[in-house]
């Protein structure tokens, strides 16, 4: 006997066990492992024994049976102790994986419904073709230009017996003015009398405008008429005290070779010979006045009549939105309002520089309307809207970006777009060089908003509006 336990079945045939030099150490042959020959089950040599008399002799033990056939016993596991902290880890887990289940799957939501969503966007028509505009930073409103609440001291007159009183003009005491209904009034003891219409009613809605006419610029010639810019219809001789109208040009007469869409605001020279007046735009009316703006067209033209011979001259072109105008005291230039580039340009139309053209004053802190003169021997302008800073211009954030304007207007209407306008009011008053002088603010917009012009008169500033039911003035000893 060699003392070697007997071999498991299939390892016939030759030793089993290797003996390591100089260690005792048995190890696992290759045929130990389980690749010896397949057992002769015909041999009473295998006759089923007990288990445990089959492995009882030498050094069959379990443990050394083991550790022949190379095994590692696994150790006992320990009992898991289930604590709070391990359920908490658990839940934890188990939310982080629900949250990326329900990003994943608002993502592929999100996916689904944007694709076929831009695509029908495309597919909308959009009313305006924007054009990249560039503006400077608008100034901040600092020194003269801060904020103070001095026009919600102006008190509201003839509120809601006046719709749109954008623009005014007075004979002694009694004030004129045109209204959104088309009609030409004077405000005389308290009471709103009619003494003319340009146009026919009835002047309900928007669409009615360009049959209705609308009364923008209002002035007061040598003679003691009044001279009406109608947006629709062109330019008008009123006599206040009899009603009578004369028109003087008809918007739909070409002025080289283009037609008159928005017929603006008017200043005339002292003899009555000439008037300057402003065309904002060949293609947009004023009812698309907010769509002239956010495209930036620029067709706008500065104009000439001659009341005595009639003819029409084109002074400047290629103006985005030319709008309020007004005649230097000496008769040498005209200052027209740039609405849409927030700039007032000054055109020569006597002496040495006849027929030149410079930049008054520019990167303003609102988009000028109307121009009138002060009392100073400087300008009044009536801002439409103002521009923060510091603070967010809206019109400055999109100006360079025709895409984001585009989406807006195949998305909303104008009137819904105009909400977003700001109802910051803003009045400036400046010098004879252009230099601001003083501001007027009211930053909520409580008393007066959409201001369009600034009429002084004895004393007082009367604020005209584009859309406010009412007048506003302001005793200008309480600024």
């Amino acid at each position: 006997m060699s003392g070697r336990s007997p071999s498991p079945p299939g390892d016939e045939g030759g030793p089993d066990l290797g003996e390591e030099a100089g260690l005792g150490r048995s190890w696992p042959s290759r045929r130990g492992r389980g690749r010896g020959r397949a057992p002769n089950c015909s041999s009473s040599r295998w006759e089923l024994q007990p288990v445990s008399s089959v492995w009882a002799s030498g050094d069959s033990g379990i443990s050394a049976m083991n550790e022949a056939e190379g095994l590692r016993q696994r150790r006992p596991m320990r009992p898991q102790v289930i604590t709070e902290d391990n359920q908490a880890q658990e839940t934890k887990q188990g939310s982080a994986y629900s949250n990326r289940v329900f990003q994943m799957t608002f993502m592929m939501l999100a996916v689904s419904l944007t694709i076929p969503l831009l695509g029908a966007i495309t597919l909308l028509n959009c009313p305006i073709d924007p054009q990249p505009l560039s503006f400077k930073e608008p100034p901040f409103l600092l020194g003269v230009l801060r904020p103070n609440v001095k026009l919600q001291q102006a008190k509201k007159l003839f509120e809601n017996q006046l719709i749109g009183p954008e623009s005014i003009a007075n004979i002694g005491d009694v004030l004129f003015t045109g209204t959104a209904d088309g009609r030409i009034v004077k405000l005389e003891n308290g009471e709103v009398i009619t003494i003319a219409r340009l146009g026919k009613g009835p002047c309900k809605t928007r669409e009615d405008e360009p049959v209705c006419g609308r009364p923008l610029g209002i002035r007061v010639g040598p003679n003691g008429t009044l001279f009406v810019a109608d947006a629709y219809q062109g330019l008008f001789e009123v006599e206040p005290s009899t009603g009578r109208v004369k028109q003087l040009l008809s918007s739909q007469t070409p002025i080289e070779g283009k037609k008159m869409s928005f017929v603006n605001d008017l200043t005339i020279t002292q003899d009555g010979r000439k008037i300057y007046f402003t065309d904002s735009s060949s293609k947009w009316q004023r009812r698309d006045y907010l769509l002239l703006v956010m495209e930036g067209t620029d067709d706008g033209r500065l104009l000439e009549y001659d009341t005595v011979t009639r003819e029409v001259k084109v002074l400047m072109e290629g103006l985005r939105f030319p709008n309020g105008v007004q005649l230097s005291p000496a008769e040498d230039f005209v200052l027209v309002a740039e609405t849409t580039m927030a700039r007032i340009r000054r055109f020569y139309v006597s002496g040495l520089m006849k027929g030149g053209a410079d930049m008054f004053v520019e990167n303003m802190p609102g988009f000028p309307d109307n121009i009138r003169p002060s009392s100073s021997g400087g300008y009044w302008v009536a801002m439409s809207t103002v521009r923060h800073n510091p603070g967010f211009s809206m019109l400055d954030f999109l100006s360079e970006k025709p895409w984001i304007k585009r989406l807006i207007f195949k998305l909303l209407s104008p009137e819904t777009v105009s909400k977003f306008v700001p109802r910051y009011s803003l009045v400036l008053e400046l010098g004879d060089s252009g230099t601001y002088q003083r501001s007027l603010h009211d930053p909520t917009g409580q008393v007066v908003s959409y201001i369009s012009e600034v009429h002084e008169h004895d004393g007082h500033l009367y604020l005209g509006s584009f859309r406010s039911p009412f007048l506003c003035t302001l005793n200008i000893d309480l600024l």
